[in-house]
């Protein structure tokens, strides 16, 4: 998961790519359970992505005991924002009962799922699908190797791993304790927002499971808890959208709920109002004659409209148009929904868009439509 207070950082020189914790993760288990069957610790240590790319590790600690044995790799995310670069990802592996194949224990530092509505089921380790098959077949292939069977208890821990998972949607989605291990492609790519948009998803989803009516989609915290306040919504509710309003909305057409509320600041949701998915700035930004034109089709005299084509910033904008008790905010919070619907369109999802500004005052809203 991207720190997102880092997203404003991104560089124009070409970026390095970097490795999701699960092919650390499975790096790391290969190592361990190599070491358990032949006493010998593979390093640089060789393990195959998703798409059949080989990749090599050099193991950060390796130790063993009777019965055990462990290994580590630190985690490199490239140049991308990851609250988990650096982190160490850490093995131990041990003999499972026969017939077993491959279990999973989540060690300190990794969480486990606690709602519904995850790809995995509540109890189990927050280990993902993609890097649970990749760990499996990891050890698979290293069985056949060495003519050993597959039988194997594979615990991940990453060190303060419960205090990295603070930074992420983890808490929100019911997964308790640390980390999720995370990767569908083994590869992290920077700035590609997968793994916020991941979590979007999972919010979705985990919001479904626990019969969840009516969520809201904020664009940030200040907006999210005027909106919380405003219909009385549990965190299970909120989505943390942030710049990311495609990707809730398109999810939303295919995994529909009763009813979203798009929440967000007068700037963002003029955007919106534009029908740009994607809100952050380097998408693009603010676009301040249209939102000066906009006032002006509100009626607004021609010198208010000038000062607006002259103004800074939106909020700014806003100000001017508050002074004359013009109700742009409205406006652009009607402009923003219709943008939103066309994204839904068919769903049958009811929309409503509320804009806040700055201190979390609802300054303007659409009606409720359905999509």
């Amino acid at each position: 998961m991207q720190n997102t207070s880092d997203i404003d950082a991104e560089p124009s020189r070409p970026l390095r790519y970097g490795w999701t914790t699960g092919t650390c993760a499975t790096a790391a288990a290969r190592a361990a359970v190599e070491a358990l069957w032949t006493g010998a610790f593979p390093d640089p240590v060789a393990v195959t992505l998703p798409k059949g790319e080989a990749v090599s590790f050099v193991l950060a600690l390796h130790d063993s005991g009777p019965g055990w044995s462990k290994a580590a790799i630190i985690k490199d995310a490239g140049d991308d924002p990851d609250v988990t670069h650096g982190a160490l990802v850490v093995a131990r592996v041990s003999a499972g009962v026969d017939g077993s194949g491959v279990t999973f224990r989540a060690g300190p530092g990794v969480g486990t799922v606690t709602r519904p509505g995850l790809a995995i089921a509540p109890g189990e380790p927050a280990i993902n699908p993609v890097p649970r098959a990749m760990i499996q077949a990891a050890i698979n292939e290293a069985a056949r190797l060495h003519g050993k069977p597959a039988d194997i208890v594979v615990e991940i821990s990453i060190p303060d791993g419960e205090k990295i998972a603070e930074k992420t949607l983890n808490p929100r989605l019911g997964i308790v304790g640390g980390l999720s291990i995370l990767g569908t492609t083994g590869i992290v790519v920077p700035f590609s927002c997968s793994a916020w948009i991941h979590s979007i998803h999972r919010g979705i989803d985990v919001a479904i499971a626990s019969g969840i009516t009516h969520i809201a989609g904020a664009t940030g915290a200040t907006s999210e808890v005027a909106v919380a306040k405003h219909y009385g919504l549990s965190d299970v509710a909120l989505i943390d959208m942030g710049d990311f309003a495609g990707g809730m909305l398109k999810y939303l057409k295919s995994h529909p709920v009763p009813r979203v509320t798009v929440a967000g600041g007068f700037a963002k949701m003029s955007k919106l109002a534009q029908g740009r998915m994607d809100l952050h700035s380097r998408r693009g930004l603010v676009d301040l004659e249209q939102i000066a034109a906009w006032l002006a089709e509100e009626g607004a005299p021609e010198d208010l409209v000038q000062a607006a084509r002259g103004a800074n910033t939106a909020q700014q904008i806003l100000g001017i148009a508050q002074s004359s008790a013009i109700n742009l905010a409205d406006r652009i919070a009607e402009r923003a929904a219709a943008a939103a619907r066309h994204t839904l369109s068919g769903s049958g999802v009811q929309l409503d868009v509320m804009v806040f500004d700055r201190d979390g005052a609802l300054v303007g809203q659409s009606a409720i439509v359905k999509a």
